[in-house]
């Protein structure tokens, strides 16, 4: 859990010092909890003579266990607003960004690239899904062998060379973004000459290709020298790749 996950915009609500009580959330959670079980995932509120009231989530061989007094302290040091509207928003996201179950990530993963370590100095390809405007990574779970981890992996990669995107060229820059979720971005890489293809017909002739990727952002496709000015220049962490680099890259 991190407060990042609950922050909210504005300099107003970034002030705010009103405390999430347990009792506030308590009433949003029944209302707004059994709205967000499916025939996979089972939502369960509790009440625990140690812990308190106690969320449940279940899905396949994922479960989480959560008192609600631990998440009103979370909301509460991300300056989450008290009203009902605001917890709801608040713990539907804390729903939605559950660990992904190995079943749902075999249905609907697809492949992309993220950092392979905190260091943010290397990307590898990792299994994401899809929930509303996020993209959730894949950790397999521990008793699922490697011959289903690759099959897993394969089916994502497929799915990623059909992810759409939206290119738009800027001198001797071409761009490639994810419309909706921005991590999605980087699917493209799995299928790199389809994207050169793309860039090309739209007039962008590129010598020695470059790729300067910054995870969960769009890409940027450029020539050698171009690649490496905007890697340098960029406030971000990135990784420039020559294009005949990404074929090597590793699962995460």
């Amino acid at each position: 859990m991190s407060g990042g996950l609950f922050a909210a915009p504005g300099l107003l609500q970034r002030l705010r010092s009103v405390p999430v009580t347990v009792a506030e959330l308590r009433r949003t959670a029944d209302e707004v909890l059994p709205a967000l079980a499916t025939g996979r995932l089972r939502v369960t509120l509790a009440d625990d003579r140690a812990d308190g009231p106690v969320v449940v989530l279940e899905e396949d061989e994922r479960r989480m266990r959560t008192p609600l007094r631990d998440l009103a302290e979370d909301m509460t040091d991300a300056r989450v607003g008290s009203t009902p509207e605001e917890l709801a928003t608040a713990l539907t996201a804390w729903v939605h960004d559950r660990p992904v179950a190995d079943a749902v990530a075999a249905e609907s993963g697809v492949a992309v690239l993220d950092w392979t370590d905190r260091t943010e100095t290397a990307v590898g390809w990792r299994v994401v899904v899809r929930r509303g405007d996020r993209a959730l990574p894949w950790t397999p779970s521990p008793g699922l062998d490697r011959r289903a981890v690759e099959r897993v992996r394969v089916a994502a990669g497929e799915r990623a060379a059909a992810v759409g995107g939206q290119l738009r060229v800027e001198g001797p820059v071409a761009l490639w973004s994810h419309p909706e979720v921005p991590a999605l971005a980087s699917a493209v890489l799995v299928a790199p000459e389809l994207l050169l293809d793309r860039i090309a017909a739209a007039g962008l002739d590129l010598q020695d290709p470059h790729v300067v990727v910054t995870p969960h952002s769009p890409l940027a496709c450029a020539g050698a020298a171009v690649a490496a000015r905007l890697a340098g220049e960029t406030g971000e962490a990135c990784q420039r790749l020559p294009w005949r680099q990404i074929a090597r890259l590793r699962w995460i």
